[in-house]
């Protein structure tokens, strides 16, 4: 009996030892004011960018088919929570038009400003720069940035922009940043999922490691959807050795579509 309650008191002991090992592996980094560290770069890995939704692979546009396997569409498991984005009837009717015609709709096509959250999913990095009164985001992707600004609830933006008005504070260790006055032209991935002038963004960032953040973003628009809905998916910090920022500048990879499509006819 005293060997056996020995044998399990080790055996406690062990599993105590290894817990304790554990949540100190998980320990995040934090600033000097106390909140989780967020600087660095980060970047998704997934299929959000091509559909929020799950989808099945897909061939290409029929203008990439010389591109063969290299131009198919990934299948991929969706990041909406509940699996399904709740629709108003007329507009998901946009929604299956635009997904119709996504490669002459898609303003990412044409390097718009991604608008958020589709930024954050894009296949490209982005460096958070984290400060107690404001936080900055700068995107690979055409350069996109955005400010958000810490616990000014009251400050309000006098026009919209692409990529919105971000107020943050914090909530225990999630930041919270709330997006409004978004332009309505973005769209949230290239399955043709658009929104209105109306679309409220509130978006959580919870570091669960020193180089995994989860992200949610709940997105309400009355206009277009039947209630607020959510997308949840990691971030990862870019592990690289030597990792920056490079340009992508993609105006200039655009200017022939987009010269061929604005253009008027000769007068002849």
């Amino acid at each position: 009996m005293k060997t056996g309650m020995k044998n399990l008191l080790l055996v406690a002991t062990a599993v105590t030892a290894l817990m304790s090992g554990s949540v100190l592996a998980q320990e995040i980094p934090r600033t000097p004011d106390g909140k989780p560290d967020l600087n660095g770069i980060w970047q998704t890995m997934g299929t959000a960018h091509w559909n929020l939704e799950t989808q099945a692979s897909k061939p290409g546009p029929a203008s990439a088919v010389s591109m063969g396997a290299l131009a198919a569409i990934p299948g991929g498991q969706g990041v909406v929570v509940g699996g399904t984005i709740p629709y108003r009837p007329e507009a998901l009717a946009k929604k299956l038009e635009n997904q119709a015609n996504w490669l002459e709709l898609d303003p990412v096509v044409k390097c718009y400003l991604p608008g958020v959250p589709r930024a954050t999913y894009l296949p490209y990095p982005f460096q958070i720069f984290q400060a107690p009164d404001t936080t900055l985001i700068s995107y690979q992707f055409a350069g996109a940035d955005r400010m958000i600004y810490m616990d000014q609830p009251d400050y309000e933006s006098q026009v919209d922009s692409w990529m919105g008005h971000n107020i943050g504070h914090w909530e225990g260790d999630t930041l919270v940043v709330t997006v409004t006055g978004q332009m309505p032209d973005s769209w949230l991935d290239s399955a043709g999922n658009w929104h209105s002038y109306q679309m409220r963004v509130e978006e959580r960032y919870t570091m669960e490691s020193e180089n995994v953040i989860w992200y949610e973003a709940t997105i309400t628009d009355p206009e277009v959807y039947t209630e607020p809905w959510t997308i949840r998916l990691p971030l990862y910090r870019r592990l690289d050795e030597g990792m920056k920022m490079l340009e992508f500048k993609c105006v200039e990879f655009v200017e022939e579509l987009l010269y061929g499509q604005y253009r008027k006819p000769a007068v002849e």
